[in-house]
Formats: C-alpha cells, sequence, structure tokens
C-alpha cells in the first residue's frame, strides 16, 4: 500500500513538473515563435501587393498603348469627312484603320514604340492634305447623285510633276498590278489608276514623251497633256500619234470620252462606255488651270453607292472649275491612292479590293 502511495507522488511529481516546464515554455518561447511568425507574414503579404500593383500599371499602361480595332476604326474615320464650300455634302467613312502595336510587348519601352507606330498609321490615313512648296494636294470628299466621291485638288509650280507609270515598270499587254504597288513603287504622293491601255489592241499611247503605240481606233477621243502643261480632247480620227509628238505631247490616253472641254460639258444624258453600266464607279482627270489640276474617283455599284453616269461625272467637274475633263478608266479599275493609302473603296478583284490594271497617273 505505501509503496503505490509512494508511485502516485512520483507521478504526480511528474506530471506538476511537466505543467510547470509548458507554462515557462508558453510564456517565453512559443509566443515569441508566434511573434516573430506574425512580424514575417505581412512582409511577404506586402511583397506580393507591390508585385500585383505593378503588373496592374504595366497592364494598364499596354491597354493605353494599344487601342483595339474598332475603337482605332472610329478615330480613323472622323478626319477622313471634308467637305468643300457650296458642293455636295459631307460625308463620313471609315478609314483602313490597322492598329500597329505588338500584342507581345510587356515592358514600357514596348509599351511606348507601340504607341507611336499607332499614331504615325492614323496621320497617315487621315491626312487630307500635303504640301511641299512645289506640289499642293487637297483631298475632299463629297456626296453627290447617292454617291460618294472623292476630288484630290492639286496645284504644281512645274507642269512636268504630272506622271504616268507603267505596272511592274513595263510597257505591254496585260502586264498588271494594283495601283497603290506601282504608286508605292514610285514613291508617289497622289495617284489614280490610268487608261489601262493594255486591255486593248489599239489606241495611242504616248508616256512621259515617249511613243509606245501608234495605231488608232476608230471613233477614239483621247485627252492628251502637252509640255506647256495645257490639255486637249482630239480624236485618233483626225491627228497621229506622230504628229502630237511633234506638237509637244508629253503624254496621251486613249479611253474616253472627254467630259468638259472649254468649260463645257461634252456628253449627254445618254452618253456611255461601250456596254458600260449607265451608274459606275469612276475615274476622271480635268485641269481648272496651268498648274492646276483635279484627279476625281466615285465610289459605286454598291448599296453605299449607286455610282455615276458619264453626264452627272461631267456636270460635277464643271461645277469644280474644270475647263478640260477626261474619264479614264472606272468600275473596278477607279482606285485613288493618296499618301500611300487607298482613299476609295474599289469593286474590282474578288469582293471589294483592287483591280490590278496596267498604269497609273500620280504626282
Amino acid at each position: 500500500m505505501k509503496r503505490f502511495q509512494k508511485i502516485y507522488s512520483l507521478v504526480f511529481a511528474l506530471l506538476l513538473t511537466g505543467f510547470s516546464v509548458y507554462a515557462l515554455l508558453d510564456s517565453f518561447v512559443i509566443r515569441r515563435v508566434y511573434a516573430v511568425a506574425e512580424d514575417e507574414t505581412p512582409t511577404e503579404s506586402a511583397a506580393s501587393m507591390d508585385k500585383t500593383q505593378t503588373e496592374s500599371a504595366a497592364e494598364a499602361l499596354l491597354s493605353e498603348a494599344t487601342p483595339d480595332t474598332e475603337d482605332g476604326a472610329e478615330r480613323h474615320a472622323q478626319p477622313m469627312s471634308r467637305k468643300k464650300e457650296g458642293s455636295g455634302e459631307k460625308h463620313s467613312r471609315g478609314g483602313h484603320g490597322q492598329s500597329s502595336s505588338s500584342a507581345e510587348s510587356s515592358t514600357d519601352a514596348a509599351a511606348e514604340s507601340g504607341e507611336d507606330e499607332a499614331q504615325q498609321t492614323q496621320a497617315a490615313v487621315t491626312d487630307t492634305s500635303y504640301d511641299d512648296g512645289s506640289l499642293s494636294v487637297s483631298l475632299s470628299t463629297y456626296r453627290v447623285h447617292d454617291t460618294t466621291v472623292y476630288v484630290a485638288d492639286v496645284t504644281v509650280s512645274d507642269g512636268s510633276a504630272l506622271k504616268t507609270a507603267f505596272s511592274q515598270n513595263s510597257y505591254g499587254r496585260n502586264v498588271t498590278a494594283a495601283t497603290s504597288a506601282t504608286a508605292a513603287q514610285k514613291n508617289a504622293v497622289l495617284a489614280i489608276n490610268g487608261d489601262n491601255y493594255g486591255s486593248r489592241e489599239k489606241g495611242y499611247v504616248i508616256r512621259n514623251g515617249v511613243l509606245y503605240r501608234d495605231s488608232a481606233a476608230t471613233g477614239q477621243e483621247d485627252l492628251v497633256v502637252y509640255a506647256d502643261d495645257s490639255f486637249e480632247i482630239v480624236s485618233e480620227d483626225e491627228v497621229t500619234a506622230q504628229e502630237l509628238l511633234q506638237k509637244g505631247a508629253v503624254q496621251v490616253f486613249s479611253f474616253g470620252p472627254g467630259l468638259v472641254e472649254n468649260g463645257s460639258v461634252s456628253v449627254s444624258t445618254g452618253d456611255e462606255v461601250g456596254m458600260a453600266k449607265a451608274s459606275n464607279p469612276r475615274t476622271a482627270i480635268a485641269m481648272v488651270g496651268p498648274g492646276h489640276y483635279l484627279l476625281v474617283v466615285s465610289d459605286g455599284r454598291t448599296s453605299e453607292s449607286a455610282g455615276l453616269t458619264l453626264y452627272e461625272l461631267a456636270e460635277f467637274l464643271q461645277s469644280l472649275g474644270a475647263e478640260t475633263a477626261y474619264n479614264l478608266d472606272g468600275g473596278g479599275s477607279s482606285t485613288m491612292v493618296f499618301l500611300g493609302q487607298v482613299v476609295n473603296n474599289p469593286t474590282g478583284g474578288r469582293g471589294s479590293s483592287e483591280r490590278a490594271v496596267t498604269d497609273i497617273v500620280y504626282f
């Protein structure tokens, strides 16, 4: 019995000692460990928060530097709408906007670079004027007969600035390229499609003072551009290509017909080009006076633009002050390019795209 009492006393003493040791550890060690842990946790949380804030700031910067396509297209559309006093209605259209910033950019420098590229692209699309001291171009948009018409008003100090170019730098039947491609090769400020001489076997071809084809087409009206900057509409039935060259012809276009002569409309309401539709996309060139030209392209064959008849086109050019005006190849060929951008909405090729042609007129 006494033995058991001694054992109980010993166990009790051990338990009491154990509780005492635990109390000491709890007061001086365990609480210290927890305190240290609690001091470290906010540090890790702050680091994580700083990282999150940094990533959010970078994403916000990239978001500002990289506008989405729809927003870019909206900003491009507005400045393209221009109206010349006294003519047509103001017309708004979307430009061929592009987003130039890279989706892979993840640094501030890359974001800034993307922003610069986007601004440069927008400027190229929305510019409606150019002036280098010797060449001045003002681009305007009109709404005429339910059709959008683009007019480039050009003044030059030297008439030789009006030039032509063959597609692929080669003269020949069916040697073709898009108007914009040939314009880019020539570093053209402004370009339109020409008479597409290569689609026909006859009709005079004089370009930049060189005679390429002298076979006449019966009943063909040509536009002659002389070295003194004057325009004249002639009939191939009445004059040879060699005679025109001797008179100082620099350019001869053989499509037609003439639209305005001596300030008067020279076509009737029933005139049309061969089997062409009465309303079409059109391309025309006109002279207001020495060194003052109009290059005109209209849309057509779409729900947005009906297209113009030759008579409607002639009346419109006359209203702009044209003394001489001439119809170039139209329909799907009609294209205007200004500062490297296609201005109108061509309907050639597949869907709404440029048709390949054999030549361009450009400044």
